[in-house]
């Protein structure tokens, strides 16, 4: 784990920060409004915003740590795509499928967040790839 992982952490923490206020702050704040009861008032949740700093350092950590021991010597474009994919199967699909099972969310609020989430962890996957890349040959 040298400067690499290290640079690579706080590209992927900042992406993710300002990926998921787009998503989940701008793109669904209408959807999560009409489901206010579901959730902390804004003022509410600030007091609790240290909690997604912390859970977005771990997320960005893992994530960088996962990418740099499978990464292969292939263009790194559509390999950071699959992993992108990959993860968001393992984390954004699931997660949001379950949250939809226990809590009274509305079906379409659901595939939002599965397609924006989504979105932004293909995003995630090509710059932590290029973040990786192998360097130019000559």
């Amino acid at each position: 784990m040298g400067k690499k992982f290290f640079v690579a952490w706080i590209v992927i923490f900042i992406v993710w920060m300002g990926g998921s206020f787009v998503v989940h702050g701008v793109l669904l704040h209408d959807d999560y409004a009409k489901s206010a009861g579901l959730f902390r008032t804004e003022a509410d949740s600030q007091a609790f915003f240290p909690w997604m700093i912390l859970a977005h350092v771990m997320l960005s950590g893992a994530l960088v740590w996962i990418y740099s021991r499978g990464a292969e010597a292939l263009p790194w474009v559509p390999q950071g795509l699959r992993f992108g994919l990959a993860i968001a199967l393992l984390t954004v699909i699931p997660t949001h499928i379950i949250y939809y099972v226990v809590q009274p969310m509305p079906g379409m609020t659901v595939v939002k967040q599965i397609i924006f989430d989504g979105i932004l962890t293909l995003i995630l996957g090509v710059v932590v790839a290029f973040m990786y890349r192998s360097p130019a040959r000559s």
